[in-house]
Formats: structure tokens, C-alpha cells, sequence
């Protein structure tokens, strides 16, 4: 089962085009694309145990730090470049949006919305949240750059994106009122202006 941020993502994901997911994990979201929308593809993943599982489901992956960017793909080889929760975890956020739309005619990207209505208890409670969404406690996270939507879209028009399409979700489903308190997810689609 997806998901819900990959359900969107492979909802905006056209049958029959080539897919690069950076920070790919076990490859679910290749072999869903695979199998449901005859795409091809490739992941990007570090952790060996991840690797394996892709190899086990029969996801072509290549094992390499997403921090040394993607000098290995040739620009807009890819329909699509996907980094799904990998995001915060970045170093270098801005270095890994801008070959996204290098090596890929699009990008999305979907990450945990920091301005969740739980995470601001917890800080107005004097500590930081663990969530679902956000599972760490402060000192052993792998997320080191948490944000919201509105953070996200200003970075994006800073970089010179042109987002296309977004999403922000609680519970799988589209939210529309107090969206910025309410969804524990956000998903962007975007491209090159």
C-alpha cells in the first residue's frame, strides 16, 4: 500500500514516462509506476537494506549519496524527478531542487508540513514534536531543515521554480480550509520557468 503522499504523486505521474526517484527507500513507488503506469526508471538510495529490497523488487537503483548531486544524468533526461520525504533531510535543499529540473522536465517534492497544528502545540508545550510524520526525537532526526508550504513556495520562487500543481494532505485527503494548520503533508509539482 502507498503512502499518501506517493498516491498523489503517482496520481500526477503520466503512463509511460521515465522516472528518477531520488531517496527511492525500498522502491515501492517505482514498481507502483511500473506496474500501474508502465514507467521506467531509476532510484537513488544509500542505505544498503533499502538497495536490497529494490533489487528484490526488481527496481533498477543505484546506491549513492544524494548529496553529491546528480552529475551522473545528462540534462532533462527524465519526464519526472521525484525526492518524496527526503527533503528535510537534505543538506543542501536548494543544490538538489535546482538538478531536479536539470536532469528531469519536472520535479515533486513532498515533505512534512512543520506547521502542522500539533507541531505548534508541542512547541507552545516546550518541546519539539514527534509525530507520525515527524517519528525523530530532537537529537537523533535525520530531518534538518523542517518547513511548511509557504516556506517551500518561497524558496521555490526564489530558485526560479514554477509550481504546477499542490497538494496538502491529512489523512490522504485534499484539504482545503486552514490548510497551512490542518495538513500533516505537503506535495509539489514543479518546473523550470
Amino acid at each position: 500500500m502507498l503512502r499518501q503522499d506517493l498516491v498523489q504523486i503517482a496520481n500526477w505521474i503520466e503512463d509511460d514516462s521515465l522516472i528518477l526517484d531520488l531517496g527511492c527507500g525500498d522502491g515501492t513507488l517505482l514498481a507502483h509506476l511500473r506496474d500501474s503506469h508502465k514507467c521506467a526508471g531509476y532510484g537513488i538510495e544509500i542505505a544498503d537494506a533499502s538497495v536490497l529490497e529494490c533489487v528484490r523488487r526488481q527496481v533498477n537503483v543505484i546506491q549513492a549519496d544524494l548529496e553529491s548531486g546528480l552529475r551522473m544524468f545528462a540534462d532533462a533526461m527524465f519526464d519526472t524527478v521525484v525526492l518524496s520525504q527526503t527533503l528535510q533531510a537534505m543538506h543542501n535543499v536548494e543544490s538538489i531542487l535546482r538538478e531536479m529540473v536539470r536532469v528531469g522536465r519536472r520535479g515533486i517534492v513532498s515533505f512534512p508540513n512543520f506547521g502542522h497544528w500539533r507541531h505548534a502545540v508541542s512547541l507552545l508545550a516546550g518541546h519539539m514534536p514527534v509525530t507520525p510524520d515527524i517519528p525523530y526525537q530532537w537529537y537523533d532526526t535525520p530531518n534538518i531543515h523542517l518547513c511548511t508550504p509557504k516556506d517551500f513556495e518561497l524558496l521555490a520562487a526564489r530558485l526560479g521554480l514554477r509550481i504546477t500543481d499542490r497538494a496538502l494532505l491529512a489523512a490522504g485527503q485534499p484539504v482545503a480550509l486552514l490548510r497551512n494548520l490542518r495538513a500533516n503533508v505537503a506535495v509539489y509539482r514543479f518546473e523550470k520557468r
